[in-house]
């Protein structure tokens, strides 16, 4: 089994949970930041001692309310590979529409070759409009009433960059003619004649996979049909097993064959405590800050209510029913890996990508959870990291 730990990368938060501000009402600065990115390091160098997989890291942009303040991952995840030995370091997500395909195609190719393969390369298409229109690109979300054809164009944008990303890295020389590139654009003068294809420098020194998040069918069609691999957020033992499975068909229908947990990973959120009233005690903070920030986004749309209503599309679920409906792994040691153990046994995971980076938490209460996943959780299921 494969496991891996992510980090949206969120700024020392000692008020978090519904007694703090409203998240428009908090306001960082540089000081902030710069502790943010001290713990990313010091979280890193903890992962690598105990034999973690990947560190994998969010891109967002312009967040003074200091949830996400990790604006280039390649760039930062090349200073992690100076800190660590052996640890993997990747992007969950490049947010490809806010990038230069060609940038982006040129960036990941140099980490890979300085940090000798240790780079893996994860893509998505966005969620903030304060990002995405103000670095050239559009999205649809709660901010515009999940927009249609904002989302159509969003789309449209992602799927030609990622052609034109995997042109440049697998020829020596390409060319691009589509809706919204041309590349190289036409008439470009070069000593003496004009630019007719390009050639990218450096080339990846190996193939690079790329990893995609899969929220929506449409996502999940797109992605199993281009063979990227799948991050699917947990939702419940049967729904998770129902995009799992999906996946896997969609693949197959193009050819690509997948075993058993190949091809995906599980997003998981996890909060451990010695028991399972000490993990919800010193969870509930953390967990109802990210419901706070996140919520206006749909993000818990997934949920049911509990009278089987229509679930809003700004759901606040409770530390309660994020248990109670498998969506998160907060309890005991013994709970928490109970819960994994049934997504491996019953869903078919082979890898899970574990949250823990919910606002809030202090840098040693996050090594303590990577201490005791690492140590307590992981060896009830047979799995000793770095072995």
């Amino acid at each position: 089994m494969r496991v891996d730990a992510n980090f949206y990368g969120s700024v020392p938060m000692p008020d978090a949970g519904y007694g703090g501000p409203a998240p428009v009402d908090r306001r960082y600065d540089n000081p902030d930041f710069l502790a943010c990115y001290d713990n990313l390091t010091h979280w890193a160098k903890t992962m690598d001692r105990l034999g973690y997989d990947t560190m994998w890291l969010t891109e967002h942009h312009f967040q003074y309310e200091g949830y996400e303040v990790t604006p280039n991952l390649i760039l930062f995840g090349l200073h992690l590979a100076k800190e660590t030995e052996r640890l993997r370091l990747g992007q969950m997500f490049n947010v490809v529409p806010q990038w230069h395909p060609l940038r982006l195609a040129e960036d990941a190719a140099m980490m890979q070759i300085l940090t000798g393969g240790r780079m893996q390369f994860g893509v998505g298409r966005g969620t903030v409009p304060r990002e995405a229109q103000s670095l050239g690109g559009v999205v649809a979300s709660g901010d515009n009433e999940m927009s249609a054809e904002l989302d159509r164009i969003n789309r449209e944008i992602f799927e030609e960059s990622m052609e034109i990303i995997k042109a440049a890295w697998e020829n020596e020389t390409f060319s691009f003619s589509g809706k919204h590139f041309t590349l190289p654009p036409p008439g470009i003068p070069d000593r003496g004649s004009t630019v007719k294809n390009l050639t990218l420098i450096p080339k990846p020194i190996a193939p690079i996979d790329v990893w995609q998040a899969v929220t929506s069918p449409p996502t999940l069609d797109y992605t199993a049909r281009v063979r990227h691999h799948a991050v699917l957020p947990a939702r419940g033992i049967d729904g998770t097993k129902k995009w799992w499975d999906s996946f896997a068909e969609k693949a197959a229908d193009g050819g690509w064959e997948l075993g058993r947990g190949e091809g995906r990973c599980l997003a998981l959120n996890v909060h451990v405590g010695r028991t399972s009233a000490e993990a919800r005690e010193s969870g509930r903070n953390a967990h109802d800050e990210w419901i706070k920030f996140l919520s206006p986004y749909g993000r818990f749309k997934h949920y049911a209510m509990a009278d089987g209503s229509e679930t809003p599309f700004d759901h606040k679920p409770s530390v309660e029913d994020s248990i109670d409906q498998q969506m998160m792994a907060i309890g005991s040691v013994e709970e928490v890996a109970d819960l994994m153990g049934r997504y491996r046994d019953e869903v078919g995971v082979e890898h899970f990508v574990l949250f823990f980076d919910m606002p809030g938490l202090t840098q040693e209460e996050m090594d303590t959870q990577l201490e005791m996943v690492a140590t307590e959780v992981l060896p009830r299921l047979g799995v000793t990291l770095g072995s």
